[in-house]
C-alpha cells in the first residue's frame, strides 16, 4: 500500500476495524464502547483493562476473560496507538478515540 511522506498508509484499512466492531458487538450484546487501558486499578502493574458501556453509558458488567480477550483484540489493531493513555473503542463507527482527550473536550 501507498505511503504518505508522513508514514501513514495512504488508503488505511478500515476494514479490519469493522469486523473488529461487529465481532466485539456480537460477543458482547448491548456495548456501545468499550475503554481500554494498561492501569487495572485492582493490580499493582500495569494490566490490560477494560470498561464497556451500553448506550446510555451505563457500565455494563463483563467477565475477567471477556474483558482481556476483548482489551488484547483492539490493542492488536491499533499497535500504533499511544497505550500509555486510555482509548475507547466506538463500535457504531469503529473508531479509537483517546479518553483523555474526549473527557477534556478536546476530540474524538
Amino acid at each position: 500500500m501507498l505511503a504518505t511522506p508522513s508514514g501513514i498508509p495512504a488508503c488505511p484499512d478500515t476494514g479490519r476495524q469493522r469486523r473488529l466492531a461487529v465481532q466485539l458487538a456480537d460477543m458482547i450484546p448491548g456495548a456501545a464502547t468499550i475503554r481500554v487501558s494498561l492501569t487495572d486499578p485492582q493490580q499493582t502493574w500495569p494490566h490490560l483493562h477494560a470498561v464497556v458501556k451500553d448506550e446510555t453509558g451505563k457500565t455494563m458488567e463483563l467477565g475477567r476473560t471477556s474483558a482481556r480477550v476483548a482489551a488484547r483484540w483492539i490493542l492488536r489493531v491499533w499497535p500504533e496507538a499511544d497505550w500509555t493513555r486510555p482509548h475507547t473503542f466506538h463500535l457504531a463507527d469503529a473508531t479509537l478515540t483517546r479518553s483523555d482527550l474526549v473527557a477534556a473536550g478536546r476530540g474524538r
